[in-house]
Order: C-alpha cells, then sequence, then structure tokens
C-alpha cells in the first residue's frame, strides 16, 4: 500500500471514528426521551398535571437526534435505499452506484440544505428565538442550530465513504462492503 493509501485509509478511520461516537453518544438521548415519554404520560393520565417544558424537551430531543444520528446511520449503512437490484450486484457494481449517489445526490443534497438553512438559522439567533409556548424552553436557536451541522457531518462521512469507495475501485483497497459486513457482525 503506497503512502497515500494508508494516508486516504487514516482519514477515513479517523471520520468514521467521530461519526461512530456522535452516533452512539446521541442513541443514550433515546433512553432519556423514552423515559421523559413515560413521565409526561403518567403526569398527564395519573395526576391531570401537564409540563410544556418537558413536552418541548421531548421534540428537542427527537430533533437532536434525528439531526446528530444522520451521519452515524450513513457510516453504518443503514439508510432506506431500494435494495432489489443492489443487493444482487457485484461489490464493483455497488461502489459505482455509492460513488455516483455521493457526487450527485448526497453532497449537492446536503449543500442544498445547508444553503437555504443558513438564513433561517442566522435569523433564529439574532432574535434569541425561543418557544413560542408561554412557559416553554428557551434557545430554540441552539436546535435549529443544529439543522447546519447535520450536512456538514454528512458531507464529512460521505467524504470518508467516497475515499473507501474510491480506494477500492482504483486502489486494490478492501471492499467496503464485507468490511461493513463484518463490523455489523461483531
Amino acid at each position: 500500500m503506497s503512502r497515500l493509501q494508508v494516508s486516504l485509509s487514516n482519514t477515513v478511520k479517523v471520520i468514521e471514528k467521530f461519526s461512530n461516537l456522535c452516533g452512539r453518544a446521541v442513541s443514550w438521548l433515546t433512553l432519556l426521551m423514552v423515559l421523559l415519554v413515560f413521565t409526561v404520560v403518567v403526569m398527564r393520565y395519573l395526576f391531570e398535571l401537564g409540563s410544556i417544558p418537558l413536552q418541548e424537551s421531548i421534540t428537542y430531543l427527537h430533533g437532536i437526534i434525528f439531526l446528530m444520528a444522520a451521519a452515524f446511520t450513513l457510516q453504518q449503512d443503514e439508510h432506506v435505499r431500494v435494495d432489489v437490484l443492489y443487493r444482487t450486484m457485484t461489490h464493483q457494481k455497488r461502489a459505482w452506484i455509492d460513488l455516483a449517489g455521493t457526487l450527485f445526490l448526497l453532497f449537492p443534497v446536503c449543500i442544498t440544505i445547508f444553503y437555504l438553512s443558513f438564513d433561517y438559522v442566522i435569523i433564529s439567533w439574532k432574535i434569541n428565538e425561543s418557544s413560542g409556548e408561554s412557559g416553554g424552553l428557551p434557545a430554540l436557536y441552539l436546535l435549529k442550530s443544529l439543522i447546519l451541522i447535520m450536512p456538514v457531518l454528512m458531507i464529512l462521512q460521505g467524504f470518508a465513504n467516497l475515499l473507501k469507495t474510491t480506494l477500492f475501485l482504483f486502489a486494490s483497497g478492501p471492499s467496503p462492503y464485507v468490511t461493513l459486513k463484518k463490523a455489523g457482525n461483531s
């Protein structure tokens, strides 16, 4: 393996460790969200009490989980795809499809999301946006900032996927499809 290939492989490992760390950390918020939903239901139906901050925190957590775990989901190859033809293809054909999908779908969509959301998030910060509900949670602008962070994380993971695929196609690197299967089974 050449120095360039080693360097690119190490870059992929660093990006994937970061995506993995983000995804695993955020996954714990799912447990917190379930506990909050349980608490809200118990408060409402057993004690006839409501809590706007608790209800909004569930929405905030859902948004955080969705936006921050998207790159991890991409790294784990768990995004929705039509597998009818894809799963029967050779690794070489899959790699070409993934390469094209990353370049012509993932990157443009992420760049568009970032571009179209930028002003929306900036305005939220400028007005120090908080909940519209009386007694609701403050700092809605922080949650909205994740709309900009998500495409950046997706592009970063997409870049790692692109490097893996390129190494496989052009530098006799290991198949990213076999590696994913092994990682999923361990």
